[in-house]
């Protein structure tokens, strides 16, 4: 590329991975976010609930003063709690929805752009379509509730189907498809698409990114390691060059051409993409942040 990184897009960093100690929503939240505020590598943070409302307040301003966008995610809350938005039994799914629409009201208070969930577990085959029809109903109203608030874009994230997190989202083609039918009513959903799950999902880039480019809205930076008798194996994030991983510097090399191949990385409007890296026991957290931006502009100057 002749221009730089930020002509393209908004570099951005998920926080609370980074900072795995924030994703119960307590802890060190204006100290850590303001080290990445006065970082200019970044124009964006992905953050999660923050339980004081003073901490919150105050991290919005922080993001607000320092022109720093704010995506929220509300994988810990799903995760943490066992929320199941593709759930059969329509008591939990309710709940799992009522609960995103709390987390919805607090990232429309601190401005957040996009809103980042993911589906349940796959109940197999025999089940699945239920549960795609039950997770469309689901992100169905969770549009339509941000949309009366003037909200952010809901995005759901693509997910392992059969390896760790074992989600419904997935593979290429079932993401499209959810895509499409929620799409029909409502033009505030995204998808995202992570470098970490590709390997993961037994994707390319290509497969992974060419049938859903019309509703990508986001993409995340991470990596995963394949083998089951190797620390981090799974859905863990560790960084860059981790022994066993299977993402460095060519695999992100080949993951952004393609992001430029299909016009998600077009010049022109600089979409959110965000590091999703994990410190692993005993690793420091900005050590870990230094990794990834060394390994991404060692990528992009051979795009």
């Amino acid at each position: 590329m002749e221009k730089i990184q930020d002509a393209y897009l908004r570099m951005g960093i998920v926080h609370f991975m980074a900072f795995p100690e924030l994703a119960g929503g307590e802890g060190p939240w204006e100290e850590t976010v303001k080290q990445i505020a006065l970082d200019p590598f970044f124009s964006a943070i992905e953050i999660t609930h923050i339980a004081d409302e003073h901490q919150r307040r105050r991290v919005r301003d922080i993001c607000q003063l320092a022109s720093l966008d704010i995506g929220f995610g509300a994988h810990p809350t799903i995760l943490g709690q066992g929320l199941d938005l593709n759930s059969l039994e329509k008591d939990r799914r309710d709940h799992a929805v009522a609960k995103m629409k709390e987390l919805l009201d607090e990232a429309c208070f601190m401005g957040a752009q996009s809103f980042v969930v993911l589906s349940g577990k796959d109940p197999g085959e025999d089940k699945r379509e239920a549960a795609i029809q039950a997770l469309i109903v689901s992100l169905s109203e969770l549009c339509d509730y941000s949309r009366k608030q003037d909200g952010p874009t809901v995005i759901i994230e693509a997910f392992d189907c059969d390896v760790d997190k074992c989600c419904l989202l997935g593979p290429a083609a079932l993401c499209r498809k959810v895509a499409e039918a929620v799409s029909r009513e409502h033009d505030n959903l995204g998808l995202m698409v992570d470098l970490s799950h590709i390997p993961l999902l037994r994707e390319s880039p290509l497969e992974a990114l060419e049938p859903v480019k019309e509703f990508l809205a986001a993409v995340h930076l991470g990596n995963a390691v394949l083998d089951p008798n190797l620390p981090g194996y799974g859905d863990y994030h560790p960084i860059f060059g981790t022994p066993g991983s299977a993402n460095g510097v060519p695999e992100m090399v080949a993951f952004l051409r393609t992001l430029v191949q299909i016009g998600f990385l077009d010049g022109k409007r600089r979409p959110m993409v965000s590091f999703e890296i994990k410190p692993m026991q005993g690793q420091d957290s900005l050590l870990v942040i230094a990794n990834a931006k060394r390994v991404m502009q060692q990528a992009w100057s051979q795009i």
